[in-house]
């Protein structure tokens, strides 16, 4: 059932209302709905990111801090070493040989100066003195920083000792050195237990013993659980009220991935003395050399983190510097701080949206009106009118002018309907006339072109072949003639003479086909009934010679039950040129397909041949004169009308012939004959 006008006339103004109402409360709240909350969200990312960079940046600035308080340990050890072996007093008892006096000096410079050893040594490796007394210090191995010392150069760094070797020197040092392993979650994986390995600043300066004897003054202090120096980083880095308030500073020296001297705690009381790092942060920092400035997992908690490597005397990365602050403090800022401008935005919009909502009403009702209005005058009701009331501001004034409008637009209609079925009626008339004109024009310029073309083409040859069939004649004759005059000598020139009759059996055969394109009902043969496939079967034993010289594979597919009527010979000259075409597109070998068909075409019942090859195929400019006459691609083996006489053969009885074809994909010609009825068949 249709549905009545009324109904759909006042869907479609409700349409027209929503319309105007919503886009009318986007223009009001879209600034507010959208576009804040979208700058907003932009401006905390922003200021999130920023936030995290900052904080980037401090533990950055810390861990510069305490790199130079240890550069500072460094080079501090090694001026203090080089002021002893410059001393006025190192010389006096160095000149008067007394090892006894040399060892109480040396004890109470190394106690002044917080080593914890000091040793003299010549170049021969031979320790002269040594503190704290009994000590054997490692001289059967090649310090770099000994050797800078020997050559004269003072020299501070960081090498690590091994747990027999701070034995020889202390058994304190052993034990501080010493520590257990604890196992610690993304740490690398592990089989020890236990390291017994020291990190100790390790510094030397040149010393002269009587008689120009170079030595070398060595000290050396051991950081394992030397909580004065990382208590002393901590204090540095992190002074009071550095942090928010919750925050906690921390600093850490690792030996490889162990925690040697650090305040993290484990518990309260309780240092997190050998327990190691995670494995992503040993692979950037020990692995790759880089310096980590990131948040990572710390024993407990996370932390905002800064870690560099350290390299002993010899350029290796053997441990890690650690500064940190507890990162939880800072998101619960963070947090505190997205929530109150969120909920500053929620309690805006909540106060600003009525308002705007109030504002917009006033607009888009009368907006209604005039939707409602134009919708009917669409719908057909060119009466429907506003009628606005008696404001006076812009809406009421354009709803003035709609309505004028509309009374203008009633009278025009009135006046163009008029017009208009005047105007298409003289239109159609004239339509008809030029459609039918033009279509007269184009099939009559069609045949005129194409039967200029093929009369004077037609004439020429004609003219040409007779021309050419006398001398031919007298060439054959005297031929005959010459063959008999000379007998038996005639062998002697018999390839010649063989070659000779060959070009001008050929030169015959060029002439029939010249007279035959030219004049074909004069060489039409007699018609008959013929199957398509016999005839292709009687043609492929004439062209195996050319099919033996290439790997070419012959699919047929015969499947055609009618009979076509046409002269047999022209028939197999019509397959036989297709099929040699195919050949010589082939010289690599392929597929020749040939196919027949029972199929209609407008109506008429008929066959279709099929020959098909997967040659080097046509381009579009060669497919578009493939059936001009004496047009050919092959220079040295043919003339250019096979094909033009195959179209002639197929057109005059009644037929059509088509092609397709692309390069490298092959070429299809596809022939279309008639079926030949029955005899007696009404």
């Amino acid at each position: 059932m249709a549905e009545p006008e009324e109904g759909r006339r006042g869907r479609a103004a409700r349409r027209g209302r929503l319309s105007v109402r919503v886009r009318l409360l986007a223009i009001a709240l879209l600034p507010t709905l959208v576009v804040l909350p979208l700058f907003l969200g932009w401006a905390m990312v922003r200021w999130n990111s920023k936030f995290d960079a900052l904080l980037k940046t401090k533990v950055n600035a810390d861990l510069t801090v305490a790199h130079q308080y240890f550069t500072r340990i460094l080079e501090d050890t090694g001026e203090r070493l080089d002021a002893l072996g410059k001393s006025a007093e190192f010389r006096d008892i160095a000149d008067t040989r007394d090892a006894a006096a040399l060892a109480v000096l040396l004890e109470r410079s190394r106690a002044e100066m917080g080593l914890d050893f000091l040793y003299l040594v010549g170049r021969d490796g031979t320790v002269r003195a040594v503190s704290p007394a009994g000590a054997r210090p490692p001289t059967d191995r090649d310090w770099p920083v000994v050797e800078r010392a020997m050559a004269g150069a003072p020299s501070s760094g960081v090498d690590i000792f091994e747990g027999e070797e701070l034995a020889g020197i202390s058994p304190d040092l052993a034990a501080r050195a010493s520590l257990e392993l604890i196992p610690t979650a993304n740490a690398v994986p592990t089989e020890r237990t236990t390291e017994t390995r020291g990190m100790v600043v390790h510094s030397a300066s040149p010393a002269r013993l009587p008689g120009a004897t170079p030595a070398a003054l060595v000290g050396g202090i051991l950081l394992n659980q030397n909580l004065v120096f990382i208590d002393t980083i901590n204090d540095l880095v992190y002074r009071e009220a550095s942090l928010p308030e919750g925050s906690q500073g921390t600093a850490t020296l690792f030996l490889e991935d162990v925690r040697i001297s650090t305040n993290v705690r484990l518990f309260e009381n309780r240092r997190a003395l050998g327990t190691r790092v995670s494995a992503a942060v040993r692979e950037r920092v020990l692995g790759r050399g880089e310096v980590w400035l990131d948040s990572a997992f710390v024993v407990n908690d996370w932390y905002i983190s800064a870690y560099e490597p350290i390299t002993d005397s010899r350029g290796e990365r053997v441990g890690m510097l650690y500064v940190g602050f507890l990162e939880t403090p800072f998101q619960k800022e963070k947090v505190a701080t997205l929530v109150a401008v969120l909920v500053g935005f929620l309690l805006v919009t909540a106060g600003s949206v009525p308002l705007f909502l109030r504002w917009a009403r006033g607009v888009f009702k009368p907006l209604e009106r005039m939707t409602d209005t134009i919708a009917r005058v669409e719908h057909g009701d060119l009466g429907a009118r506003t009628r606005p009331g008696a404001g006076n501001d812009e809406i009421a004034r354009v709803a003035q002018h709609l309505d004028h409008l509309l009374d203008l637009v009633q009278e025009r209609d009135r006046q163009l309907r008029s017009w208009n079925e005047e105007l298409n009626a003289r239109v159609e008339e004239r339509t008809r006339d030029l459609m039918q004109a033009n279509r007269q024009l184009e099939e009559t310029t069609k045949q005129l072109i194409m039967s200029e073309k093929l009369a004077a083409i037609g004439e020429i040859t004609a003219g040409v072949a007779h021309e050419i069939n006398n001398p031919i004649a007298v060439i054959q004759g005297n031929l005959e003639v010459l063959r008999m005059l000379l007998g038996e000598h005639a062998k002697v020139a018999g390839t010649e003479i063989r070659l000779i009759d060959e070009q001008v059996h050929r030169i015959n055969q060029i002439v029939m086909k010249l007279l035959q394109f030219a004049k074909p009902d004069e060489y039409a043969g007699y018609a008959d009934r013929h199957a398509p496939d016999e005839v292709i079967s009687d043609c492929l034993p004439l062209v195996r010679h050319l099919l033996r010289r290439t790997e070419i594979e012959v699919v047929r597919e015969m499947r055609a039950t009618r009979a076509i009527l046409m002269n047999r010979t022209e028939l197999q000259q019509v397959l036989i040129n297709l099929i040699v075409n195919a050949i010589h597109a082939m010289p690599q070998g392929g597929r020749l397909s040939l196919a027949t068909a029972d199929t209609r075409r407008d109506g008429v019942p008929g066959v279709t041949v099929e020959v098909a090859d997967t040659g080097v195929g046509m381009s579009a400019e060669v497919l578009s004169r493939v059936f001009d006459p004496f047009y050919t691609t092959k220079s040295r083996q043919g003339t250019g009308l096979g094909l033009s006489i195959t179209q002639t053969l197929v057109s005059r009885q009644g037929g059509e012939i088509r092609v397709r074809s692309a390069p490298g994909a092959g070429t299809v010609f596809t022939i279309w004959l008639p079926e030949e009825p029955l005899a007696g068949a009404s």
